[in-house]
This record gives structure tokens, C-alpha cells and sequence, in this order.
């Protein structure tokens, strides 16, 4: 049997993008020159953000690798058969398809890339927060006398400070989740379960997406809707359970565009909260209100969270917070990409720069059993700029708001 092991599939048109070329052609010349000075012949993207970030293309792995090959004159997506001439349409730059005629097909097409461009030997970039010792050794046997070098912090890097175009994008994400909350709140109501509330919000999202963003792929939009004991976590999925008065809710909405994600986050109450649970609710708002004021160019990122654990040490709340204050925004997902250094942990240093994009969401938990029971939390995105910061999410949190059928 004498089949291909690597093929083109140009297949159509190429599709409407998400950015400009000049926006794509600005990050790939930003890249070039981290590669140029860290002596780097090529990188090899494996990870959904960076492929994402740099290619426009955001692929589906069911167990099969990726990559985007990018030299100092071509970018190049190495995908497989299975998803035909999709890749080519969406990738800003070449594709190469590998069949599974062959399991070592995809190394032979990242090799056959490089020396497509005469690049057989040098250092090549890959990401080692995301490649797992079995691929890089895949890669590295097909590039003999090339030497693998990390990149995942120096791109993590360069992702953090958006451009115009992205801050349109994301805004445009904040405004849906918006919409989205809405939505979850107009259906809220006593019997609901949980996953019907959830349903009423990610429609409404797709929905306005695909209204916005008439060209992009409409997928990974999602809603967390949690309700009494599953408000505990942060990232609790939607279950039969159903609404009864006197819950506290969880309302997490996540509009995915483009690859990528915004998020509204806010508690709410079905009927009155107890004395308890009022107290311990305005409690985080006010550390959530502070939060907003601390986000602002050269703020420290462990410095705005050393001022916020006071006023949770002062109310004796410290061991109920579950994470950080916050986190970047941009090409990121519940099963892809972090920017971990532009997280407000007591541990990150990174100073807040005009163009980060970072949310203010603090969280408590109490235990099922203890007054005031279930888990607290609020979230806002801020955009940095100049002399302050903008807060793009715009539904109201609080009890003034969001006590529902009092």
C-alpha cells in the first residue's frame, strides 16, 4: 500500500479573519525578533494558545498533535488529514496536512517544513509548558542535529500586552457575557435545574457571536450556573439540581470568541440571604470594590493582593479564599492557555503596563453546615491604560442587584 504521508488542501477560499493582516503580521514580527535574539533557527508551536495567537487557527486535537512551524520568513500550520482543507482556510499563513497512513507522519511534516526553508541544524523554540516528554522526543528524533530550546515563558510574555485590536475583541466579550447574564438571571426561577438556566445563557451568547462575528467558528461558549452547595467552586459545571428559595447562586458566564475568553462572574440570592450570608456578601464586594481601585498602570500585582487579604484577616475570612485576586485575559480557555505571569497572586511581581487586560474576582468559601454557607464571588475585566484603568464589564453586582424574587 503506497499511500501519502503528507498533502495540501487548499479547499475553498481562505476565510474572513479574525484580525487584520497587519495585526498578525505585527505578532509574527514581534516573535521573529525574540527568536533572532535568542539564536533561534525556528519555533515549533504545539499548544492551542500559541498556534492560536500566531496562526489564527484553533485546532481540535482528539488525540492527534499540531503545530505551527514558524520560521524567519513563513509560518506554516501542520494539522491532520482528519480535518481536511478547514486548517488552510483558517490559518493565517501555509498549512501542511499529515495522514495517519503513517504514526510518525507529523514529525516527518514538521521536519519536511523546516527543510522546505533549509533549516536542518540550530536551535529550535518549543513551548515545554505544553509538550509532553513523548512528542518532544518525536520531534527532536526527526530533527537530529537540532537542539530544543524553551519558549513558553518569553511568548507568555509578548501575549500579555494586547493591541488595539484584541482590546476591541475582548471588550466585544465582556459586552456578550453581559448579555449572557441576562439572560441566566431572567431564568432563574424556583424548580429550574441548574442546566436549563445555564442553556438560556450560552444560547443568548452564541447567539449575539454569531450576530457580531458573522465569519467566526461558534464553539466553546459556556455557562457555569451554580446553585447552594455548588457555588463551593469556582469551576462547579451546571447539574440537575434545582433552584429552591433561599439559595445562593453562582452566575459565570463565558463567551469564547475566536479562541478567545471573557468572563462574567457575580452571586446572587433566589428569595432573602440570611443575616449571615448578607454579611459575608458585602464583605467580598467591598473587597471586590477595592480590588477595582487597586487596578491601575504601575500597580504591583502581589501588592494589590497583600492590601486586599486585609480586609479579609480583619473580618477573619483569610483561610475561606479559594484562589487569586485575577488573571490575564486574551487567547485562554478551561482547557487551554494561561498568561501565569499577569496573575494578582501574592507570589507574581509583574508591574500592571498600559495595554494588560486583567480581572478583579475575589472568592470566599464557607463550609456546607456553617452559617452563611456556599461561596462568593465577583468579576470584572479592566483594561490598563495610560492613567487608569477601564471596566468593560458592565452588570451590576451586589445585593442591591441581585437579590432575585425577594
Amino acid at each position: 500500500m503506497n499511500l501519502e504521508r503528507l498533502k495540501r488542501i487548499p479547499n475553498g477560499d481562505k476565510v474572513t479573519p479574525t484580525f487584520s493582516a497587519a495585526e498578525m503580521e505585527s505578532r509574527l514580527t514581534t516573535l521573529r525578533k525574540q527568536m533572532a535574539d535568542d539564536g533561534l533557527a525556528a519555533v515549533i508551536f504545539t499548544s492551542y494558545h500559541n498556534i492560536n495567537y500566531y496562526s489564527d487557527f484553533l485546532y481540535t486535537a482528539f488525540g492527534r498533535p499540531y503545530a505551527l512551524v514558524v520560521t524567519e520568513e513563513s509560518a506554516t500550520t501542520v494539522s491532520a488529514n482528519i480535518d481536511a482543507g478547514m486548517p488552510w482556510r483558517r490559518t493565517f499563513g501555509d498549512n501542511l496536512v499529515y495522514t495517519d497512513w503513517r504514526r510518525d507522519n507529523f514529525e516527518y511534516g514538521v521536519a519536511q517544513v523546516l527543510a522546505e526553508h533549509g533549516i536542518t541544524e540550530g536551535r529550535v523554540g518549543v513551548e515545554n509548558d505544553h509538550i509532553n516528554p513523548d512528542l518532544l522526543a518525536r520531534i527532536i528524533g526527526a530533527l537530529p542535529r537540532m537542539q530544543a530550546v524553551d519558549v513558553a515563558a518569553a511568548t507568555m510574555r509578548l501575549r500579555m500586552i494586547k493591541s488595539a485590536e484584541e482590546i476591541e475583541l475582548i471588550t466585544h466579550g465582556a459586552r456578550i457575557a453581559d448579555l449572557g447574564g441576562a439572560a441566566v438571571r431572567e431564568a432563574i426561577a424556583e424548580g429550574v435545574p441548574e442546566y436549563e438556566v445555564a442553556i438560556a445563557g450560552s444560547n443568548a451568547m452564541i447567539r449575539e457571536i454569531a450576530r457580531t462575528f458573522p465569519h467566526a467558528e461558534l464553539r466553546d461558549t459556556w455557562v457555569w450556573f451554580q446553585s447552594g452547595i455548588n457555588t463551593d467552586g469556582a469551576h462547579n459545571w451546571a447539574t440537575s439540581r434545582t433552584v429552591a428559595r433561599g439559595d445562593i447562586l453562582s452566575l459565570n458566564c463565558f463567551p469564547m470568541i475566536a479562541g478567545y475568553y471573557t468572563a462574567l462572574e457575580r452571586t446572587l440570592f433566589y428569595g432573602r440571604p440570611s443575616a449571615e450570608h448578607l454579611r459575608l456578601w458585602e464583605v467580598n464586594v467591598a473587597v471586590h470594590r477595592r480590588g477595582l481601585e487597586l487596578i491601575k498602570p504601575g500597580a504591583v500585582c502581589k501588592d494589590i493582593c497583600a492590601e486586599l487579604n486585609e480586609i479579609y484577616e480583619a473580618e477573619g475570612l483569610m483561610p475561606n479564599r479559594t484562589f487569586g485576586y485575577g488573571h490575564s485575559f486574551g487567547v485562554l480557555s478551561h482547557y487551554y492557555g494561561r498568561e501565569a505571569g499577569l496573575e494578582l497572586r501574592e507570589d507574581i511581581d509583574t508591574v500592571l503596563q498600559p495595554g494588560m487586560v486583567v480581572s478583579m474576582e475575589p472568592m470566599i468559601m464557607i463550609p456546607e453546615g456553617q452559617p452563611g454557607a456556599g461561596g462568593y464571588r465577583e468579576h470584572d475585566i479592566l483594561v490598563i491604560g495610560e492613567d487608569g484603568a477601564e471596566n468593560i464589564t458592565k452588570f451590576p453586582f451586589g445585593p442591591e442587584h441581585n437579590i432575585i424574587d425577594a
